[in-house]
């Protein structure tokens, strides 16, 4: 029997670098028993690289940037934070410095520094519980798309879905 086609089509138009560090970010996640899809759609059309549900419950969203361009021309992260307890920021080694600046706000999102073996905490965020029809919401739709995601993997012809 063949193997189903590799399920994962996460940031295939991004440089091999996000890939890289999204990979680092999941590795540490998954040693704090928190787990991790990557681009998701979030309610206001916008679309998390990643987000994560540990084991309380509490979702967190991680923002994945490789270029200096691309984090200093970013204004759109503000509209994730509805949507998460805790926000990250998730960078290559060489752009940490930038993430210092008040356009980040560094009391409330955190800073996890990556490449593709591991990650590092530098700065955690702010734990900002989200209310509780919100969370019971964002809750179903993750376990849905995970659900949606693993179907694909045994009948291909479900489609990646999102």
């Amino acid at each position: 029997m063949a193997a189903a086609p590799p399920l994962d089509n996460c940031f295939a138009d991004s440089p091999p670098i996000a890939a890289e560090v999204a990979r680092g970010v999941t590795r540490l996640f998954c040693r704090r028993d928190w787990f991790a899809m990557c681009e998701v759609p979030l309610p206001n059309g916008r679309r998390a690289d990643l987000m994560a549900i540990d084991p309380k419950g509490h979702l967190t969203i991680v923002e994945i940037k490789v270029s200096k361009a691309d984090l200093v021309g970013d204004m759109k992260w503000r509209d994730y934070l509805g949507y998460c307890d805790r926000f990250y920021w998730a960078v290559p080694q060489a752009l940490c410095a930038i993430l210092d600046g008040d356009h980040f706000l560094p009391a409330d999102s955190g800073l996890l520094v990556a490449d593709r073996y591991d990650a590092a905490i530098l700065r955690e965020p702010a734990l900002r519980p989200l209310a509780p029809a919100r969370r019971k919401a964002e809750t179903l739709n993750f376990a849905r798309r995970a659900a949606r995601r693993l179907s694909a993997q045994i009948d291909p012809t479900l489609g990646f879905g999102s």
